[in-house]
Parts: structure tokens; C-alpha cells; sequence
């Protein structure tokens, strides 16, 4: 069982608010408490026990290799699992104590594979982030909601897009109108799965400019270890649903952990003129 405690550290912009429409909203924090995930049929434990804790505003990168369990960690968090045991907490609250609507207010979740065959314009897509805070059966718009669509386009980008359908878009187009929907929903986390899968380097670069621009507290899974210790502020190592490391990316990446989690031979080099830390792989001989 490791803890991961994303401890304070002098970084003044974590905690600046996104205005969205007439709202502000801010990142939280998230607490993983003891848990563990069981397959429901089997029992087969896909996650071990373990403890973390995120503090508002930061970017926790979850890396492992195929079948580490990173997905089901993000799972718990937008409550399409329910922990085997354990809670999973936002702000010192047990998120299965909440109703769905206000765990759905919360916390937003930008998956890897995207619809194109939706017969939605991209204002309707990003729209349908307010449905939480509608009340009752098909309940009406709220009377901000215009304003808080309008922003989460302007913030992504998308003001030229909002009359076309997804099916038209690229790819990293469509991530950004699903990052645009998540924010329409004003949560204080917002979980990516993979989300520079299938996109180009342009693309890829974007995708990441926006996560570091953004101030919620936001858990990205992701397989590009170069790229996490690009912009997170913590990552924690999964293997076998087992977390073998966490911490800064400086100290989790060493070129033994990554050898022996990823069953690779690992190295870091420094890149010329940037002078920037790369970490490189081959296959173990």
C-alpha cells in the first residue's frame, strides 16, 4: 500500500479561478481512501489497496503499461465503478454518498473514443454539459446556461465550430469539443483517459497546453512518460494494480522502475539546444 500526498509547493496559478459565463469554478480535492476494485463476477482484484491524496488545482498523470488498472483508477473517480472497498472522496466527501447529480456537477470525464456519428451540432454537444444542473424529468435550461455554453466554446477554441456536426471535425477538433462539453458541466475535476490517443503532434501539443491552462485539479492517464513529466505536477507508477511509485516525475521515472515496470531497458538523456531531460527506450536483450 503507497500514499501519494501532492503536497503543497510555491505555484501561484493553481489555484487561478476559470471564469466560465457568469461562474467561476476551481479545482478540488481528491482523496482515493483505502481502495481497492474486484472484477463483480470473479473477484479477481484489479486494484490493490492504496491511498492518494490531490490538492485542488494539480495534474496527477496515472502511467503504467497495458493492463496496469489505469483506467479502472479513473473509473472510481467518475463513478462508473463502484470501489470493492474503500471511499473515494472530493473535498472530504464520500462521492457515493452523493446523489448522481451533484457527483456529476463535480467531476467530468473526457474518454479516449469519441462518437462521430452524432446528429449534433457542436453547440448541442457541448450543451448537454448542463444537464446536471437541469432539475427535473427533461428539466429546462437554467437561465445562465446560454453564457456558460458560450464561454466553454470561446475557452476551447470553438466559436467557428458551433454549427458543424462531430462527424465533420478532426480529431483533435472533436477531443476539444468534449473537453468543452466537460467544462459546460463547471466541475472542480475533470478526468482525461488518454487523451492525446490517436491525435497528431499538433494536435497532441494542444490537447496539452489546454491541460496545463486549465485550474481544476485534473487525473490523466497517460502512456507517454515523456510527456507526463512534461506537465503534471505528480504521477503515480501502476503495475498489476499495484502502484510501485509516486511522486514528482523526477524521482518516479528512474531509469530502473521504468525498466522494470514497462519490461524495457531505459535511459534519460539531455536533448540539445533545450537541454531538457528525455527518457528513451529499447528492449531488454
Amino acid at each position: 500500500m503507497k500514499d501519494l500526498e501532492l503536497g503543497a509547493q510555491p505555484t501561484p496559478n493553481y489555484q487561478k479561478p476559470l471564469n466560465l459565463g457568469t461562474e467561476v469554478i476551481r479545482g478540488a480535492a481528491v482523496s482515493f481512501k483505502e481502495i481497492t476494485w474486484k472484477l463483480p463476477k470473479n473477484k479477481r482484484t484489479i486494484l490493490h489497496k492504496m491511498n492518494l491524496n490531490i490538492l485542488p488545482g494539480r495534474i496527477l498523470g496515472v502511467v503504467g503499461p497495458n493492463g496496469a488498472g489505469k483506467s479502472t483508477l479513473l473509473r472510481l473517480l467518475y463513478r462508473y465503478h463502484r470501489p470493492s472497498s474503500g471511499t473515494v472522496e472530493i473535498d472530504g466527501i464520500d462521492i457515493w454518498k452523493m446523489t448522481a447529480r451533484t457527483a456529476a456537477c463535480k467531476v467530468a470525464a473526457v474518454l479516449q473514443e469519441q462518437p462521430t456519428d452524432f446528429a449534433l451540432t457542436v453547440r448541442e454537444i457541448v450543451y448537454l454539459g448542463r444537464t446536471p444542473h437541469h432539475i427535473g424529468f427533461g428539466g429546462g435550461a437554467g437561465k445562465n446556461d446560454e453564457l456558460i455554453v458560450d464561454a466553454a466554446l470561446h475557452r476551447l477554441d470553438l466559436d467557428g465550430f458551433a454549427s458543424r456536426t462531430l462527424g465533420t471535425l478532426s480529431g483533435g477538433e472533436r477531443q476539444r469539443v468534449m473537453v468543452a462539453r466537460a467544462l459546460a458541466q463547471q466541475p472542480s475535476v475533470l478526468v482525461l483517459d488518454e487523451p492525446t490517443n490517436h491525435l497528431d503532434i499538433r494536435h497532441q501539443l494542444e490537447i496539452l497546453k489546454l491541460i496545463q491552462d486549465l485550474p481544476l485539479t485534473i487525473i490523466t492517464s497517460l502512456h507517454d512518460l515523456n510527456m507526463a513529466s512534461e506537465i503534471c505536477d505528480k504521477v503515480v507508477m501502476l503495475k498489476d494494480g499495484h502502484v510501485l511509485g509516486c511522486g514528482i516525475p523526477d524521482d518516479v521515472f528512474s531509469a530502473e522502475a521504468i525498466s522494470g515496470t514497462f519490461a524495457v531497458t531505459a535511459s534519460h538523456e539531455r536533448t540539445v539546444p533545450s537541454d531538457k531531460n528525455l527518457i528513451t527506450f529499447k528492449l531488454q536483450t
